[in-house]
């Protein structure tokens, strides 16, 4: 039984408890609870503010990390994090948003998860002390780095065909990516930009990658 959006339902206050109405969350299940597990009896009763789609309201964070494991993408995102990046968190929100197998993150284990907006939860991240881990943990699952960045050498992203199985590597904001981490990578890729700036965002840049790895392998339904 699919309920509607908050929003779209009458609001008395005085029947139901303090929502984050922000989220476009749903209030407390109303009717008979279902019987299926996969439903939070807490959230049932409370209602679910959290960031998910509707297909997971009211389902436990256990049940929604199950469901998501049986449809993940055989892509890995990795991120170098040597000083403390501030866009670890968004690139962890998107590798969520595009099914990614798992994230991975080189170097400091402490990186900022505001801005993975609790989607860190939901998603596999494997720490790694350095690249020469990473590209042993990479060769034991047959997964080819492809490293991302633009410089001399690389390969346009718009002519590149990417591995279905892979591990896409992406520097820091500012430097891109260490030497090793160049070394590395079975293949250096690049984003065709047309404007003054030398580099994009990091955050950006991961996103509009792992969207061309969908474009290029996924099935979209509907």
């Amino acid at each position: 039984m699919e309920q509607k959006p908050m929003q779209e339902q009458p609001v008395d206050d005085t029947t139901n408890p303090s929502v984050e109405l922000t989220t476009n969350g749903v209030g407390p299940w109303r009717g008979s609870w279902p019987t299926d597990p996969r439903y939070d009896p807490e959230l049932l009763q409370r209602g679910d503010s959290r960031n998910v789609i509707d297909r997971y309201r009211y389902w436990s964070m256990a049940a929604i990390v199950a469901e998501l494991d049986a449809q993940r993408h055989p892509f890995h995102v990795a991120i170098e994090n040597w000083q403390h990046d501030m866009n670890i968190g968004s690139i962890v929100r998107s590798a969520n948003a595009f099914g990614a197998a798992a994230v991975h993150i080189v170097g400091r284990r402490r990186w900022n998860k505001r801005g993975a907006m609790v989607t860190d939860r939901y998603q596999h991240v494997l720490y790694h002390e350095d690249v020469a881990t990473l590209v042993a943990w990479s060769t034991t699952h047959h997964l080819p780095i492809v490293g991302i960045e633009n410089g001399p050498g690389s390969v346009r992203l718009e002519r590149y065909a990417i591995p279905e199985r892979c591990l896409l590597l992406f520097g820091q904001e500012g430097p891109g990516l260490s030497a090793a981490a160049l070394a590395a990578s079975a293949v250096i890729v690049e984003i065709s930009q047309f404007g003054s700036t030398r580099s994009i965002n990091a955050s950006a840049a991961a996103a509009i990658v792992m969207h061309a790895w969908v474009a290029q392998h996924a099935t979209i339904g509907g």
